[in-house]
């Protein structure tokens, strides 16, 4: 299992906290410390899309210049711009292990991974 993200961001904490509180071990690698690949965005872009991988809710793409947010209308730029900017990506991603990825805190979707690692 592992958990993409940026150790400041609400949302990562409260995954981290959920996955500690089930006993469920994970590898947490830090965007804002290690970077991320081209690949790898690659790999999650063919599982989810490249689209969703951008928080268009967060501060860091609001405080993008207008002209830079509408210029992100492929997967390159899209990718050019996630590994500049980390903070842009949404997060956190959880790789699973079981061939899915998840993106963002579902307590259900989470629920559901618990019940498959218990088998």
């Amino acid at each position: 299992m592992k958990i993409y993200g940026i150790p400041n961001c609400n949302t990562v904490k409260k995954t981290l906290d959920w996955f500690r509180l089930h006993g469920i071990d994970f590898e947490f690698h830090d965007f804002k410390k290690l970077g991320i690949t081209e690949s790898k965005l690659e790999e999650w872009s063919e599982i989810l899309g490249w689209e969703v991988l951008i928080n268009k809710r967060g501060t860091t793409w609001k405080l993008l210049p207008t002209e830079l947010q509408n210029s992100i209308t492929t997967k390159q730029a899209a990718f050019s711009l996630m590994k500049e900017k980390h903070s842009v990506i949404k997060r956190p991603i959880i790789e699973t292990g079981f061939d899915s990825v998840l993106l963002g805190f579902n307590e259900e979707q989470l629920g559901e991974l618990l019940v498959k690692i218990k088998r």
